[in-house]
């Protein structure tokens, strides 16, 4: 996962939310480390002022999926890359496409253009109920470690 540009490692939801609100456009997001389940990403993303959260969990034949709308057929994937270009694309159970990345490195720098499909990476949904964006403060997350080993495997 730490291959992943858009990966921000253990943030913490709330300042996984200030990111994506710090960016401001509908359809950008990042992926993060869940905070209530050990060894799951979040892919979250940014639509009409709320944070949705998509959990993404690897099953024991190592292929990915991500937890989508109810009624929506799951998918597996071999890399997470393919999971998110998958997701680039509208109509794929996620309240709006993945557009505009926020990648760790350059955390919610403004982007002219949307991405197009196949090119970033990042998913996740947990708990499909979005959040109105509020201020955080810092140093409020849990940090947890993650396993680096499962995440270089991931995008390899």
């Amino acid at each position: 996962m730490e291959n992943l540009a858009v990966y921000h490692g253990p943030i913490g939801k709330e300042e996984g939310e200030r990111r994506l609100g710090q960016d401001g456009r509908d359809g950008c997001y990042l992926v993060r480390d869940s905070d209530s389940v050990p060894g799951v990403f979040c892919l979250c993303v940014l639509c009409k002022g709320f944070v949705y959260t998509y959990r993404l969990h690897k099953d024991e034949a190592g292929s990915w999926a991500a937890e989508t709308s109810p009624g929506v057929p799951k998918r597996y994937f071999r890399q997470v890359k393919n999971l998110i270009a998958t997701f680039q694309k509208r109509g794929q159970g996620l309240a709006m496409p993945l557009l505009y990345p926020v990648t760790a490195q350059r955390r919610a720098q403004t982007h002219t253009e949307p991405q197009t499909p196949g090119n970033s990476l990042s998913p996740t949904l947990g708990t499909h109920s979005p959040r109105l964006l509020q201020p955080t403060t810092p140093g409020a997350q849990d940090r947890k470690n993650g396993s680096k080993k499962e995440v270089a495997q991931a995008f390899g």
